[in-house]
């Protein structure tokens, strides 16, 4: 069917697919909710902001599930490295993520202002949480997990969760956190009306301005900041090797950089990030909510493909020993069981998609503090 070195690419690619899947679905609701507290000033309108992303959520989700079962079967050893190294950040998501599913069903049960607020912080913070990690992660990746393999292939890891908030992650943090708030605020521009729907379009305005600057700040900081990025210089057979310590890996300052320069086509994923802010910004400064959406979904394709483009080969750079790197060569399961993944994925991702797509055009339309007040027991 395919050989092994081509599965190896096709699951690169689909991993990162789902990944975006998850972004641009999940990042909006994790957005709104993020936003919650400003754009809601009563409760009737924070039950609208609840209404718009509530019917949506749990099937956002199943993109991040999916892609950490694909993660989990395709990459094996990223999955036990990601989640030993970075264990306390991803716990730390996971509860944050807990709050949602509860805060939505039990939010709206009692007619009690203590009881309802204090709800409302709990989904504001089950939205910045996961927001700022992810983009803390991705930071991370980019200078370097501290872990190694022995001789054994047993890896070791001697970072702790404070290291990971370094001014590099706390800086691709501001990215990912802005990105997603003002996915979130462009989702709301489209589904409210009256107050809401122009703060929302206040808020896009603002993040828009600090995603590009956070953006291409981190963009020059990789540039000109000396962080050492990795290149394979061994001989390497990437249809065999699934051994991480049988090459042999340097670091240097441009090292993430270097795709860029050899494969001039990957530069359109930066200026796609570029191009989807200002579109974002363009589309909220004129009131146009499609148009806004449309630039805010632009700037999460061409962020996220930037930092694929920049890493490949490696899917878990190692800044302990750059040999233990894990790449898309050499972290990944055998043949067959590629072949199989392939096969489901082929079969249940365009069931997941068309579903997805089914339900928002059953459930679209604007959510208004009159709807609210006409189904005080039937929403959210």
């Amino acid at each position: 069917m395919f050989d092994y070195e081509t599965l190896k690419m096709i699951w690169w690619v689909l991993v990162g697919v789902l990944l975006i899947g998850f972004a641009l679905t999940d990042g909006f609701d994790l957005g709104a909710a993020l936003l919650m507290p400003y754009v809601g000033r009563s409760d009737n309108e924070r039950r609208v902001v609840i209404n718009t992303i509530a019917p949506h959520w749990d099937g956002n989700q199943v993109w991040l599930i999916t892609a950490g079962g694909a993660l989990f079967a395709a990459w094996p050893l990223v999955y036990a490295a990601a989640f030993s190294g970075l264990y306390w950040a991803l716990l730390l998501v996971l509860f944050a993520l807990f709050v949602r599913p509860v805060g939505f069903d039990y939010r709206s049960k009692l007619e009690n202002t203590r009881w309802r607020q204090s709800w409302d912080w709990g989904l504001f913070i089950g939205g910045l949480v996961p927001s700022l990690v992810f983009g803390v992660a991705f930071g991370n990746l980019l200078l370097g997990v501290p872990f190694q393999f022995d001789d054994t292939l047993r890896s070791s890891y001697q970072g702790n969760f404070w290291q990971l908030l370094s001014p590099f992650g706390l800086l691709a943090g501001v990215v990912s956190l802005s990105m997603l708030g003002l996915h979130g605020g462009t989702w709301l521009m489209m589904r409210t009306e009256g107050a809401i729907a122009q703060r929302s379009r206040r808020a896009a305005q603002v993040l828009s301005l600090v995603f590009l600057l956070a953006f291409i700040g981190a963009g020059v900081w990789l540039l000109v900041g000396g962080i050492q990025g990795l290149a394979i210089t061994s001989a390497f057979d990437a249809g065999a090797a699934l051994n991480p310590l049988s090459k042999t890996v340097t670091a240097s300052n441009h090292g993430w950089l270097g795709n860029y320069q050899q494969h001039p086509l990957t530069v359109a994923a930066p200026l796609l990030g570029i191009f989807g802010g200002l579109l974002a910004l363009l589309g909220a400064s004129a009131g146009q909510g499609r148009t806004a959406f449309l630039g805010s979904s632009l700037a999460i394709v061409g962020a996220l493909c930037t930092a694929g483009f920049a890493l490949f080969p490696f899917v878990m750079p190692s800044s302990l020993d750059p040999a233990s790197s894990l790449t898309v060569w050499d972290a990944v399961s055998s043949h067959k069981t590629l072949i199989i993944m392939l096969i489901a994925a082929t079969i249940f991702v365009p069931l997941i998609l068309c579903y997805t797509l089914w339900c928002y055009a059953k459930m679209w339309g604007k959510v208004t503090t009159a709807h609210i007040d006409h189904n005080p027991h039937g929403l959210y």
